[in-house]
């Protein structure tokens, strides 16, 4: 049991500048007996208000100096100070607030909410058990105009699909990564060269681009893009949900549409979804 959607603005000021962490938490434990639901006894129930404000005075306290290590902050506290807590579960995700530049100034004290993908992480403990974080990225919504396309596929009497070796390649990707041991870890440095390698094997050369046969193969290419660049990477899961786009017909308004023109076809959709790890 635990407390869902915990959101709160932590604002850090050093001297005139401002610094601004908007989170949402949910976290989550497990009592090492069950007699709140078979007897009624809720004598070591911890509240789930009172999980919303030891969380918040964590936030008070420590500060967010990044997503992981709150939610590490948050784990290890239910488990030192509570002795019936037998597991905690934490995410944490975070509001996309950048700094806001005026003329190539960075504003002190005023920021904008950038939809470049939601940040989240992950951490769990089992009692007596290793401590277990992940991180990851999702809402981070990706296109490119061509060097994509859809060939080869198995045909039969139900398929209308045509083959294309040139088409839009869009969709919003989620993507969920575990660590190995996170001792003198830069959360923040990670997660940012992570985000860098899955845009890297996305696009391909900036001036060339990289030909994708299919969603699936470039779902691959991120994984091993980042597994090969990012060595604390143990485990990826990726899912890409795709959206297509047509050619809107133009004859009846006498005029050619050489894809310049298209609507999204936003229902149905596919999805391609893999997880990936090392040895």
């Amino acid at each position: 049991y635990g407390k869902n959607t915990i959101k709160f603005l932590r604002l850090h000021r050093e001297g005139k500048k401002h610094f601004v962490k908007e989170v949402e938490v949910c976290t989550h434990l497990r009592l090492t007996s069950c007699h709140e639901y078979l007897d009624g006894n809720n004598s070591a129930v911890i509240p789930t208000d009172t999980i919303k404000n030891i969380v918040l005075v964590l936030a008070k306290k420590n500060g967010i100096a990044t997503l992981e290590q709150f939610a590490i902050d948050i784990c290890q506290h239910f488990m030192t100070t509570f002795c019936q807590v037998a597991y905690v579960k934490t995410y944490v995700q975070e509001v996309p607030w950048q700094r806001l530049h005026e003329n190539g100034v960075p504003h002190i004290h005023s920021f904008i909410c950038v939809p470049n993908g939601i940040r989240f992480c992950e951490a769990e403990q089992c009692r007596n058990g290793p401590l277990i974080v992940f991180a990851g990225i999702k809402d981070l919504k990706l296109m490119k105009t061509t060097q994509s396309g859809f060939e080869g596929f198995y045909k039969n009497e139900h398929t209308t699909l045509p083959e294309r070796n040139d088409r839009i390649l869009c969709g919003e990707l989620f993507c969920k990564w575990s660590y190995g041991e996170c001792k003198d870890f830069d959360f923040d440095c990670t997660w940012n060269k992570i985000r860098e390698c899955i845009l890297e094997a996305f696009a391909g050369p900036p001036d060339c681009g990289e030909y994708s046969p299919s969603y699936q193969k470039t779902v691959n290419s991120i994984q091993m893009h980042v597994l090969s660049k990012v060595p604390q990477v143990q485990v990826i899961e990726v899912v890409l949900n795709n959206t297509f786009y047509n050619v809107v017909d133009m004859k009846n308004l006498c005029l050619t549409n050489d894809k310049e023109v298209l609507v999204p076809v936003e229902t149905p959709y596919g999805s391609c979804a893999c997880t990936l790890g090392r040895k």
